[in-house]
């Protein structure tokens, strides 16, 4: 919005593109997020005084119509990072441009924009980070305040626009799930720095714990922005009675919304390969594409109880606890050996957070074939993670009620597991399932075949 108020009145519109209809309707409970934030958004422009504008098809002959009809000289809009987003933002470009119209992409999602990060590498002729530590590095420094907008809005054009989207747009019954409005977001914002925030440290990995913020759907939707959460955040830590503790877990935050910033610029600067492993050296590493027991992973039912918790809790909610992500990830690509674009591509039908760019990061860093520059992946026990992270079984119980009799001590020990619920007599479809794979065997046979992969001559 403050860049486009530098060219004039503004006209607030939302192009819903057949990519995004498309997309939008692959997850009911995400559509469902993203009417109410446009709802909400249409409601707080109301109050200023302005109207949402919203248009239906190929965003270049919506845009370049909409701009005639209010005698428009610039055109402002918020970067996309997915592959095909950054395709189709070119497209819009040149359109605009041709018809002499000035055309200004804002890096609006990330705290630091990926060309200010990159103007500080001095030896790659400002192109981005394909690692993490000199990314943090370069992005410390450059941390910034929120934007402050003064705007103006422009008188509401001749046409009446496409009505606002709703729910049954996308195939969903109900708005139930709908975004919660930015003032409820900045008022939960505000209880998490209050206090819990001092906690993420340990929230971040106990998924049974104090809670993590919960700001995937909201940034990525723009309810809330990376910026406002960082200046609070900077905020906050000027406290002068914060415990050596409280101010690592704040440093902790911080690299994690640093984190956020570092997958986008990646998908900014190298989306000549969006789709494929960014290390050069993996991209010939082959993954399956299928596997026994896939199915009993999307289910929740690997015989793994925090698997199975992490995948039922993401089913019944849009959300998983970020620990549990990747030891549910890393069950997928090493226990199963099944490619990450699978996993990647069956998150996005439940998750509410809508990035692209963001999840293909996430998955190729967990898969290890991404920015994540270690000798050999990590592949996480699902055994050992539960009784580090969730000893009582508090989470697990939670998201697997087939287990709520299973002493603790038993609990993970899954042949253990299995056996007793065999015991207790229940049901055949309640009764909780044997692992689907030996853990110990399946990743030494992944990291085998890895070895051999990264070891084997090259072919000239």
């Amino acid at each position: 919005m403050a860049e486009a108020a530098r060219f004039g009145d503004v006209v607030p519109a939302l192009v819903l593109e057949p990519a995004a209809v498309k997309r939008l309707s692959r997850n009911p409970r995400r559509a469902a997020y993203f009417c109410g934030a446009v709802s909400n958004l249409a409601r707080e422009l109301e109050a200023r005084g302005a109207r949402l504008v919203c248009r239906r098809g190929a965003a270049a002959a919506a845009v370049l119509r909409l701009a005639r009809e209010h005698g428009a000289r610039a055109v402002t809009w918020s970067a996309m990072y997915d592959g095909a987003g950054l395709e189709r933002q070119r497209s819009l470009q040149a359109a605009l441009e041709e018809a002499g119209l000035r055309a200004t992409i804002v890096h609006d999602a990330p705290a630091v924009p990926p060309d200010d990060t990159a103007a500080a590498r001095r030896d790659d002729g400002g192109l981005g980070y394909r690692a993490f530590a000199p990314f943090f590095a370069a992005w410390e420094p450059q941390r910034r305040a929120t934007v402050p907008t003064i705007a103006h809005f422009a008188e509401p054009g001749p046409g009446a626009p496409d009505p606002l989207p709703q729910p049954a747009d996308f195939g969903v019954a109900a708005a139930a799930g709908g975004a919660p409005a930015p003032g409820e977001i900045l008022a939960s914002l505000g209880a998490y720095l209050a206090a819990p925030v001092l906690h993420y440290l340990t929230a971040r990995n106990v998924p049974s714990g104090d809670p993590t913020s919960r700001l995937s759907a909201a940034l990525a939707l723009g309810i809330v922005s990376a910026r406002t959460v960082l200046a609070r955040l900077d905020e906050r830590s000027r406290d002068p009675f914060l415990l050596a503790e409280e101010r690592l877990s704040l440093r902790a935050f911080v690299r994690a919304l640093a984190q956020r910033d570092f997958f986008l610029q990646l998908a900014w600067f190298f989306e000549d390969v969006p789709d494929a492993a960014l290390q050069p050296r993996m991209r010939g590493f082959r993954f399956a594409t299928s596997h026994p027991a896939l199915e009993a992973w999307r289910e929740g039912r690997t015989g793994f109880p925090l698997v199975d918790a992490g995948i039922r809790q993401l089913r019944e909610t849009g959300w998983m606890h970020p620990r549990v992500r990747l030891v549910a990830a890393s069950f997928l690509c090493f226990d199963l050996g099944v490619d990450w674009r699978i996993g990647r591509d069956a998150w996005e039908r439940e998750l509410i957070e809508d990035d692209l760019a963001l999840a293909t990061g996430n998955w190729q860093w967990s898969a290890g074939v991404g920015a994540d520059l270690a000798q050999f992946p990590r592949i996480y026990n699902p055994a050992k993670q539960a009784r580090s992270f969730d000893p009582l079984g508090t989470y697990v119980r939670r998201w697997v009620p087939e287990l709520t009799n299973v002493p603790a001590a038993k609990l993970w020990d899954p042949p253990a597991a299995a056996s007793r619920q065999l015991s207790l007599q229940l049901f055949d479809d309640a009764r909780y399932p044997a692992p689907v794979v030996d853990h110990e065997r399946a990743a030494r046979a992944f990291l085998e075949r890895y070895s051999a992969f990264l070891t084997r001559p090259e072919r000239t």
